[in-house]
């Protein structure tokens, strides 16, 4: 291998850990080493779309004035992750200002931020973040391509959840954990596949390891598919009020009301379904449930109003997974983090497939057989037997 080889290999292996950590890091929830902004609210440190080298809070000193950190809102964005530059620390906690903004977050209601909220801290070289130019605008161009592709695909499915950011997150995770199975399976053998290569390049011949290669990555991409695209989170409205109604979402003051979830399979491979629900008065039973193929399930969500009159909003947080292991693993393994248990199921599945291509075909490379050479399926059926024998 020359230099020039090696130097391709490096860059390509250096593009796809920035394109794996950025889209590792939405899933989770939690930028990893390498985070970008949407807005430009901290113009000019960063333009909207830049990206910038982020340190988890877990191996940093307890910020200060000065520092950018990434934050988890309460008001901003939704709620979401905000980077914005602390300007002040109070009693409360520390005050934060987006750069470009003439008022700190706090002044538009967003409540101070404690330290437990702070999940990374922007690298900073002589008092300058280290930005990476328009490294976010790429990965939200793809995000938006891939949600626009499997949108298109959802309907014909009769799939209408939402397929938001983080179910984009998901799949170009599982596209990249099977584009990187390629790239190791295809490093394994490729001296042998070298060596072979005047072989299996006749007619008719397929490179086994080739075609398991696409097979992964198929699999790997639609199995997540039909675990994410479905699921979600689902807000409710419940109204805290002195004059309660028939409606089960208005409700009296510290009243406790019952709604009824149905969780609809609309696919041939059962699910389990996992409710979380972030308020503390919001409890699932069950929280996590079996749904069989086509079928549906009914989830009763009680809710507790709270004691102050007004109305609010309660989330419930939808994850589903294909049922090829035990209900009570997979919960376990949702708890560790769903996109853990995401890939506990891909690998079942991948290396169930592997397996059945192994027993099929064997582990050498595929004939397909002109139509004059077939042989008969007892024959064929008998040979299968004796090599499974």
């Amino acid at each position: 291998m020359n230099g020039a080889s090696i130097a391709k290999q490096v860059a390509m292996g250096l593009v796809g850990l920035v394109v794996v950590l950025l889209v590792l890091g939405q899933v989770l929830g939690q930028p990893i080493l390498l985070g970008y902004v949407a807005t430009g609210s901290m113009g000019p440190t960063l333009a909207a779309g830049d990206g910038f080298v982020a340190v988890p809070s877990a191996v940093t000193d307890a910020p200060e004035p000065g520092d950018v950190v990434v934050f988890e809102a309460e008001t901003l964005h939704g709620g979401g992750l905000t980077t914005h530059r602390i300007v002040a620390e109070t009693d409360e906690g520390y005050v934060t200002r987006g750069d470009a903004n003439p008022f700190t977050d706090q002044d538009g209601g967003e409540p101070p931020v404690t330290e437990g909220k702070i999940v990374a801290e922007a690298w900073q070289i002589g008092g300058s973040v280290v930005r990476v130019p328009h490294l976010g605008t790429v990965i939200m161009s793809v995000q938006g391509l891939v949600g626009a592709v499997f949108g298109l695909l959802a309907a014909p499915l009769g799939i209408t959840a939402a397929f938001d950011a983080e179910g984009t997150g998901a799949l170009l995770v599982a596209l990249g954990v099977g584009l990187l199975g390629v790239g190791l399976l295809l490093e394994r053998v490729g001296v042998a596949e070298r060596r072979t290569a005047r072989r299996t390049s006749r007619e008719n011949v397929i490179g086994l390891w080739s075609a398991l290669s696409a097979v992964v990555v198929v699999l790997a991409l639609f199995a997540t598919a039909a675990m994410v695209i479905p699921a979600g989170g689902t807000a409710y409205e419940l109204v805290s009020t002195d004059s309660p109604t028939d409606d089960p979402q208005i409700v009296a003051p510290g009243e406790t009301t019952t709604l009824t979830r149905t969780i609809d399979n609309s696919g041939y491979v059962p699910v389990v379904v996992v409710l979380d629900a972030p308020h503390p008065a919001v409890d699932a039973e069950p929280r996590a449930t079996t749904v069989g193929s086509r079928d549906t399930a009914e989830v009763a969500l009680s809710m507790t109003a709270p004691e102050t009159t007004g109305s609010y909003t309660r989330d419930v947080v939808e994850s589903r997974y294909l049922l090829v292991l035990p209900p009570t693993l997979l919960v376990w393994l949702h708890d560790l983090h769903p996109f853990v248990a995401i890939g506990a199921v891909n690998v079942v599945i991948v290396a169930v497939a592997v397996g059945l291509v192994f027993a099929l075909f064997g582990t050498g490379d595929l004939r397909i057989r002109t139509p004059g050479s077939h042989l008969p399926l007892s024959t064929r059926l008998e040979r299968l037997l004796e090599k499974w024998l």
